[in-house]
């Protein structure tokens, strides 16, 4: 359902007709779950769901779920865990207020202001715990990046299911895990390649991003994505197949332009060509001067990407390395 509005309703988000009309829909027992495309505030998800009878649920919420699914090291899942209670701490009050109803006299606090209470104190202090935690996997990975310094390096960005997990899996043969579903991809796996002129690159997959991408897991993720920052080539990999292709690499420029990365050298990677009309691929080429054109599932294209990237270590001034060790892996 969809419905526009110049401003979202305080206390329900959406206006008094339309939620008669969303009751109306989800009151037969099909509709177990309802999800709202952004982000709502703890008093509108009590206000739907008292109106509704049925459980809600934001974007934010909906993303961490999803996030959370498929964090597999301890790094993802310290990341995963720090958002989820962040976006849960100013939420508490909404899943203990059926105790909070319970009698308390004047003077005194009720069983459900107490329990509130200890449990925003043990979120708090779960959260300052893991985020020392992270500052520990933050000194690992400052160490990791500072050896790194000496040789180029390219980040993969992109859109969620854009196919950079089977481009670098192409590009260098990492073997990085690929699934068809948003988010398959939450650490950052980095391989050394090294070119036919001697000179190297290192390779890092990333995170995808997304339209509206929650801000909790910006912060959480902000080691991992400072791979990103500090690259000397990014290359944004595209759907070329995707009807949203160019709403898509806007959303991805918001993040980069979020994190302070979008001025970095890029380079436009159009994946998935085989699956793309060749109207849409020339219409993108066109309106992204210097694309490179691949498709990474079926192999093909992937020198043209090489030597894009080629170009750039030259002109970044990386000279060839003395060593010929062939492509060599990373970590």
């Amino acid at each position: 359902m969809h419905q526009r509005r110049d401003a979202v309703s305080p206390g329900t988000f959406v206006s008094r007709g339309k939620l008669d009309e969303l009751r109306e829909t989800t009151a037969n027992g099909d509709v177990d779950l309802v999800i709202f495309d952004d982000d709502l505030s703890p008093a509108q998800v009590k206000n739907l769901e008292e109106r509704l009878k049925k459980k809600v649920l934001d974007r934010s919420e909906l993303i961490l779920s999803i996030f959370a699914e498929h964090a597999r090291t301890r790094e993802s899942r310290l990341q995963v865990e720090l958002a989820q209670l962040e976006y849960l701490l100013p939420r508490l009050t909404r899943m203990w207020g059926h105790l909070s109803r319970q009698q308390g006299g004047i003077g005194t606090r009720g069983p459900g202001e107490t329990q509130l209470e200890v449990d925003r104190r043990r979120v708090r202090e779960k959260i300052a715990f893991l985020k020392r935690k992270l500052v520990d996997v933050e000194r690992e990975r400052q160490v990791q990046r500072a050896r790194r310094r000496s040789t180029h390096r390219t980040a993969l960005v992109g859109y969620t299911n854009a196919g950079k997990s089977t481009l670098m899996n192409a590009l260098t043969g990492a073997g990085v895990r690929t699934e068809d579903k948003l988010f398959a991809t939450l650490d950052a796996t980095t391989r050394r390649f090294r070119f036919p002129d001697g000179r190297i690159t290192l390779f890092t997959d990333t995170v995808g991003f997304i339209r509206k991408l929650p801000h909790h897991l910006v912060a959480s993720f902000r080691s991992t994505l400072d791979e990103v920052v500090e690259a000397d080539l990014l290359l944004h990999v595209v759907d070329a197949a995707s009807p949203a292709a160019e709403e898509q690499i806007r959303a991805v420029n918001r993040v980069l332009l979020e994190l302070k990365a979008l001025s970095r050298p890029t380079l436009v990677v159009l994946n998935k060509t085989d699956q793309a009309d060749e109207t849409e691929v020339v219409g993108l080429t066109a309106r992204h001067p210097g694309a490179v054109a691949c498709s990474a599932l079926r192999e093909e294209g992937l020198d043209a990407v090489r030597n894009a990237v080629l170009e750039h270590v030259v002109r970044a001034g990386y000279a060839p390395a003395r060593a010929a060790n062939g492509n060599g892996t990373g970590s």
